[in-house]
């Protein structure tokens, strides 16, 4: 028996959604993973490979954007220098990005999965896009140390609740 108001069995479109967002676990798959660009140079070639240890200098950037209803394209944009003394070494940088597909995340949390768990999954293939091109290269592979993405997130928002505050100064 039915307890709704319209006696046909049916709730309204919004509830059920309600009802299965209620119960359904939340989903995060990615649907395509993909270099994005990728550069090297190696300007000081052949005495660069010397054997010298070149002092390194690595960022990194994440990025996000919707793509569509549920899916999302986030980038990890790796650049690695390695300078000795006045000359550059090498510059490596690697844009390695996937589209994910957020089922059942509330709108508050989108963000953080984004910036931190997407990320996460992404990372594994950039550092091994980063210590295949440096090989290439003819050094020895940059292994990249892991990537704390939480710590990542909140320094982000610590900058930008930092910015907007002197800003509204």
């Amino acid at each position: 028996m039915s307890d709704n108001a319209n006696g046909n069995g049916n709730g309204s479109a919004a509830d059920n959604q309600a009802a299965a967002a209620a119960g359904a676990a939340a989903q995060i798959q990615v649907l395509a993973q993909y270099v994005k660009d990728l550069s090297f140079e190696n300007p000081a070639a052949p005495m660069s490979l010397q054997g010298q240890k070149p002092a390194l200098e690595v960022g990194v950037d994440v990025q996000a954007r919707g793509l569509g209803v549920d899916q999302y394209e986030v980038s990890i944009r790796v650049r690695a220098d390695a300078k000795s003394a006045n000359q550059t070494i090498f510059v490596c940088e690697v844009t390695y990005a996937g589209v994910f597909l957020l089922k059942n995340i509330a709108q508050e949390n989108i963000q953080p999965v984004l910036l931190i768990e997407c990320p996460r999954q992404l990372f594994p293939f950039a550092r091994r896009v980063v210590a295949d091109t440096t090989r290439d290269g003819g050094f020895p592979p940059l292994m990249l140390d892991p990537i704390d993405f939480l710590t990542l997130y909140r320094a982000q928002l610590a900058q930008q609740k930092t910015q907007g505050a002197q800003a509204s100064a």
